[in-house]
This record gives structure tokens, sequence and C-alpha cells, in this order.
């Protein structure tokens, strides 16, 4: 029986190629948009979604943190994915022959000095992967496209410059999402618990509420915060931390963070990626 890895893009895109990475064993489902990601998932069209949440160079991915809350999804796994972009263009066409290159703006700030070095003109596009098919349909060797190469190999364009991102250390990290938690313990690198939460309205609540984790040893990795319901008060916090819930130290943080938020709900419960720490001493 065939199972579905739902992603946001079109064939070729990064996310593509992070499923294949991901998650070999499945056969990946792509969905114009993030919301049609989680549309599918919904309707039981997929058995997995995987969704990017951030990128070394460019910083978190836009709204995927307001809609996670919603999705009904749980975070089984997490994994980082090298992005390599590359110059695609039409079989034949030179670096000299290219006067644009099309994709989305996030990968065109990722390797603006390239382009800028080589007079280049990027050209804002509504997906990396879709620059590429449009490429090939226009026929035109002076526009290019920025994508991965499993882009080229489905479109049939020749990598003319390849691994022209800025930073060496350009990497994308995502969030494997499931119907059903797994709070299981596995991996050989340490878990990662995902969290949402909200604080009481009371004064230092959030320094409060942060303070168990101090007391406690715990190695918080990310706090963010993003507002919700249409209000500039109540103000919701995506976490991450290193261990499992039931860690002595890691219940003991949780139990203190409970009482100072008028809501907190577990996302996950995952192994840690190797690269995790990798990418953390590269950033050093």
């Amino acid at each position: 029986m065939v199972k579905y890895i739902a992603f946001q893009g079109e064939p070729g895109a990064y996310s593509h190629q992070a499923c294949r990475e991901a998650r070999p064993d499945y056969e990946a489902l792509p969905c114009r948009t993030f919301e049609d990601v989680f549309e599918v998932m919904a309707a039981k069209k997929a058995d997995l979604a995987l969704i990017p949440i951030e990128n070394t160079t460019y910083g978190r991915v836009a709204d995927i943190h307001r809609l996670l809350p919603g999705s009904g999804l749980h975070i089984v796994d997490e994994a980082f994915v090298r992005v390599h972009i590359n110059l695609l263009a039409l079989p034949g066409a030179t670096l000299r022959d290219v006067k644009k290159a099309r994709s989305m703006s996030v990968l065109l700030g990722q390797c603006s000095e390239f382009l800028r070095g080589n007079g280049i003109e990027g050209e804002n596009w509504s997906d990396n992967a879709g620059a590429a098919r449009d490429v090939a349909a226009l026929g035109d060797p002076s526009i290019a496209a920025l994508a991965s190469e499993l882009a080229g190999e489905i479109y049939g364009l020749d990598v003319i410059a390849r691994h022209i991102e800025d930073q060496s250390n350009n990497t994308t990290r995502f969030l494997v999402m499931d119907h059903h938690p797994d709070h299981s313990r596995r991996g050989s690198h340490g878990m990662m618990t995902s969290f949402i939460f909200q604080v009481r309205n009371i004064p230092a609540a959030l320094y409060k509420a942060m303070g168990g984790f101090a007391t406690n040893g715990i190695n918080m990795t990310k706090l963010e915060s993003y507002m919700v319901g249409g209000s500039f008060t109540a103000t919701q916090f995506f976490a991450e931390i290193e261990g499992h819930p039931e860690d002595a130290a890691v219940a003991r943080a949780l139990d203190e963070l409970r009482y100072f938020t008028s809501r907190m709900e577990i996302m996950g419960v995952y192994p840690a990626d190797a690269r995790r720490q990798e990418i953390a001493l590269a950033g050093e």
C-alpha cells in the first residue's frame, strides 16, 4: 500500500527533495499552499506532512507558526536539509547568456552576491520549482531559474552554475507531521519537545514561566512569539527544548510553566536530527 507525504510546492521543490531524504519510502504529494497541505492531511489523503519551519540564512518561514496549532497534527520528527541553490537554464545555454533568474524571494536573497557579481537580475516568482518549469516552457536562453538539481532533472534544464548560495552552511529545517503523536524514546541524539503556550495576564508572567527551565537546567533552543485572534494583547509562544516530557527535570519545568499559562499544549516529541549539533557549532 502506497503511503503519501504532503509538501508545499511544485515537483522538484526543496521540500520535495526533503521528502526524498526524510521519508524515501513515501510517495511525495505536492500541494499549492501550506493551507492545502493541512487540508490534505485533514481529509486523510496523506499519511504525513513535511513543513519547512526555518532557514539558517533567511530565518523562520512565515505563517507556519500561525497554522501549526490549529492543524490537529503532531510533530514526530525533524529533518535538516542542506539547501544547494543552482542556476538552471535551457540545454546549451551558458552563464553569459543569462540576464534574468526567476525564483522565490527567499532564494533570491540567499544568492544575491552571485547574481550581482554576474550581472543577473533577480525576478521574484511564486515557486522555485515552478520557476524551473516555466523557464523550460519559455524556451528563452536568457531566462534562468534558481532551484534544486532535482527540479532541473524533472523539467529538462541544465545546471550552468552549481551551489551558488552565499552562505556555505545554508540549511532548512523541516518538521515531519503525523495524525497521531509519538512520544516514544527513539533516535541516538537525544529527544526534543515542542509546545505552544499563552501566559496568564499577570506581571512578569513570561519571566516567571521561563524560570522553571533555567532552574531545572533545561536548554531551550527556540522561543518565538506571534499574535493570535487579531489582538495586540493575546500573544502566543512557540518553544522547543531539549529533553523528553517524562524526564524528571523537564516534567518539573513544564509543571511550573503550566502554573503561569492560560494555555499550554505539547505539539510534538521527537528525536533530534544528527545535524542539529553540527549546525549549532557552525553558527558559533
